[in-house]
């Protein structure tokens, strides 16, 4: 479902080029790879605390994509390196990318609260770096993969975290466009999707119930912090069996209900790894998608 058509217009408009190709797996993933980033910097002091900057060649301002990787929420199935091969085909279309690394659930630190607060302390840093490298916060998107989605779709929700919240921050930089690419984002009802996805306890990514925070997806589950204001467009490969068809569509249904902006894009014949792969046909529908949402020129490319 979409509650309009004109954002996806570029990227059905793609699909007249579009050839299938055999859906990558796993290992065709963890094979992903790009040039160095431009800079690393750290947000914080542990090992996984940091963000690689792509910045196009160029005096800017550029509009900028926050990419963030999944894999499970965990070290085992990838994480920045394989995202490098998108942030450099976005940079090569004048786009800057911040790449985020963040500590997963089997880091010191990572899971809840960690997690989630590396995601503020990356957006900080990145408004903090933003003169320094030409970097136009104002037109800004942040597209996550997998687990990468669940924290880009709960990015979109930071106004409505509770003040009770470890979490809660009083100000931030707003992104208010998010692309969702297979992600996992309502802890709440894809419990058992994400248990068998991924193998992962809800109360890894949630943490415990407490007197002071009785509700666990109060302040962690991106379809609990609705409405929002934020557009999201939800895009997952149609022979997806970790974030199937059915999540993008149950999640952008609840979205609309709640009064936000949601699409989905189901890419033809594609799997959970082609919607994050630069050399993928796949990927020639999302670039229009993305370009469109910060505002630049599209086309079929």
């Amino acid at each position: 479902m979409t509650s309009s058509s004109s954002l996806l217009a570029a990227a059905l408009l793609a699909t007249s080029h579009f050839t299938v190709a055999a859906p990558m797996t796993l290992d065709d993933y963890l094979a992903l790879n790009g040039p160095q980033a431009t800079a690393q910097i750290a947000y914080g002091p542990a090992p996984s605390q940091y963000a690689q900057l792509f910045r196009p060649s160029g005096p800017g301002p550029f509009p900028v994509v926050v990419l963030v990787h999944g894999g499970c929420w965990t070290v085992q199935f990838g994480g920045i390196k394989q995202m490098r091969n998108v942030a450099n085909a976005l940079s090569s279309q004048g786009i800057a990318v911040w790449n985020v690394e963040y500590r997963r659930v089997d880091e010191e630190g990572g899971g809840y609260p960690g997690t989630y607060q590396d995601m503020h302390a990356a957006l900080d840093s990145l408004q903090s770096h933003a003169s320094q490298y030409q970097l136009d916060t104002s037109r800004i998107l942040a597209m996550g993969h997998s687990a990468g989605g669940q924290l880009v779709q709960w990015i979109a929700g930071r106004s409505k975290l509770p003040k009770t919240s470890p979490l809660y921050r009083e100000k931030y930089l707003p992104v208010n466009n998010i692309v969702s690419l297979g992600g996992l984002a309502d802890l709440r009802h894809e419990e058992t999707l994400i248990k068998s996805s991924c193998e992962r306890d809800i109360r890894q990514l949630a943490g415990s119930a407490s007197v002071e925070r009785p509700d666990i997806y109060s302040d962690t589950n991106a379809a609990d912090l609705m409405p929002n204001g934020t557009r999201t467009v939800l895009i997952t490969g149609e022979l997806d069996t970790i974030s199937p068809p059915r999540v993008a569509h149950d999640y952008a249904a609840k979205a609309v209900k709640a009064g936000d902006h949601a699409e989905v894009l189901i890419l033809p014949g594609a799997s959970h790894y082609d919607e994050i792969a630069a050399t993928s046909p796949a990927w020639k529908m999302i670039l229009p998608v993305i370009k469109q949402m910060l505002g630049l020129q599209s086309d079929s490319q």
